[in-house]
């Protein structure tokens, strides 16, 4: 079975061609771009087979998936951090929208009946969440609050039209927070680890800036997350949508804790107001009893191991 992995050189990406090579599920095809992190994909390049893509490129996409003939589309390639979708709105849109567009173009000329597409969405849809509307349903308003956002709402609703147009055998996964190794240093969690170990070696002031705290956010290993993007692709239903989450809220200020209790130092907390969004989702717990049901995926690794892990790629890293 032939697999393609957009984005494979990201962060879900190598994670996700790690499991399907540990787990032999198939021949795994992956996209990068001139730019990409190549060291995710370091340990595992001579088992794949890489293309360079820009799938905002109508040809070239369609030219990958006529070689690839592939089985499994897992689409991950993204704009995928909120804060730049505010000052980079229209390549946000453009990259997310229009990528996922050429893909399913492709998939429909080449008449690739029987291959499934998992397209990887974000709890950011959901945006603005009543505390009553917790822990969010599949079913519940989808209320943007950033272009990145409104960017996967598009993605999430053009994914459902090409089913019911086309037939085409899409699902669609909403993923909560994840995070672990090789986790963006741009991104909350992996920010804070960096901070931190940077301080345990005396590279810089015993002072880590934070924005907003108090957001509450379900938070999942990105290990269990690519396990559960390939249980649904592989058993959920064509059409259908699915959060991927673990049904446990924290604080970022909870998770924050936890580095600082694993950390080998003191610790002072300041707020840098650049870090503090025009406007901030403050609740995203999800619901995940649709994906259990449907496949029998739940996550296996503690957060606070999920933590650790994080902080120690940071140790080795730095």
């Amino acid at each position: 079975m032939n697999i393609l992995i957009t984005g494979i050189t990201g962060f879900a990406g190598s994670h996700l061609a790690e499991f399907l090579l540990k787990e032999k599920k198939g021949k795994v095809f992956g996209t990068f771009r001139w730019r990409s992190p190549m060291e995710n994909i370091q340990q595992i390049r001579n088992k794949l087979t890489l293309y360079e893509c820009d799938l905002r490129d109508a040809s070239s996409c369609y030219e990958l998936i006529r070689r690839v003939k592939p089985s499994m589309i897992f689409h991950l390639a993204a704009q995928s951090y909120v804060p730049m979708s505010w000052t980079a709105p229209g390549e946000t849109l453009t990259t997310n929208i229009i990528s996922e567009l050429n893909i399913f173009e492709a998939v429909r000329s080449l008449n690739l009946g029987d291959c499934r597409i998992q397209i990887a969405g974000s709890s950011e849809e959901y945006g603005m969440v009543i505390p009553s509307e917790t822990p969010i349903k599949e079913t519940n308003p989808l209320r943007p609050l950033s272009p990145y956002g409104v960017s996967k709402v598009a993605q999430d609703l053009l994914g459902y039209q090409y089913y019911k147009s086309y037939g085409i055998n899409i699902i669609r996964t909403r993923g909560f927070n994840h995070t672990g190794p090789r986790r963006g240093e741009v991104f909350v969690t992996s920010n804070f680890a960096k901070q931190i170990v940077e301080i345990e070696k005396d590279m810089r002031e015993p002072v880590i800036y934070v924005g907003n705290l108090e957001a509450v956010r379900d938070f999942t290993d990105v290990r269990d997350v690519v396990r559960g993007y390939y249980m649904v692709l592989k058993n959920g239903k064509s059409g259908d949508v699915y959060n991927i989450c673990s049904g446990k809220g924290y604080k970022i200020k909870e998770m924050l804790d936890i580095l600082l209790q694993l950390a080998d130092c003191d610790i002072k907390i300041i707020q840098d107001p650049s870090r503090l969004r025009p406007s901030d989702v403050e609740l995203l717990i999800g619901d995940p009893a649709k994906v259990r049901k449907a496949t029998g995926w739940k996550p296996a690794i503690p957060f606070k191991k999920t933590m650790k892990d994080l902080l120690d790629f940071w140790r080795e890293k730095i």
